[in-house]
């Protein structure tokens, strides 16, 4: 299935594929084009809304490259997607707690820390 040409809301095919990926690939761009080593990660989805954490919150490495920049490359089935990364208020951080917990039972305690909570970014397709 393809999904690198995606509109600005996710399929029910992708936030299928997302709901069930143990992991998913993310990479900070450094251009629009060209993506930084791809970084596996936990992902999960809440609300047709798709959302990824760093344990350890830093401006370094894939989570500060991509805060700064304000998008990244997901890989999805082996496509490469870019996404919009937008920093999480404190209204979802109980929602995405549950998600990670109920998607990733009790390995999730390392990202439903307050620590963890406050990186919580929400991921949306470039059209």
């Amino acid at each position: 299935m393809r999904i690198g040409n995606v509109a600005r809301e996710w399929t029910d095919d992708q936030l299928r594929i997302l709901s069930e990926a143990a992991e998913l690939q993310i990479s900070a761009s450094r251009v629009a084009t060209a993506p930084r080593a791809w970084v596996p990660i936990w992902v999960v989805v809440h609300d047709r809304r798709v959302f990824v954490r760093t344990w350890y919150r830093r401006s370094t490495g894939w989570y500060g490259h991509a805060v700064a920049a304000g998008e990244a490359w997901i890989r999805v089935s082996g496509d490469p997607v870019r996404v919009r990364v937008t920093v999480e208020g404190e209204e979802s951080v109980d929602a995405v707690d549950g998600a990670y917990r109920a998607k990733y039972g009790d390995g999730a305690s390392s990202m439903v820390t307050p620590e963890a909570a406050a990186s919580t970014l929400c991921l949306t397709p470039v059209p």
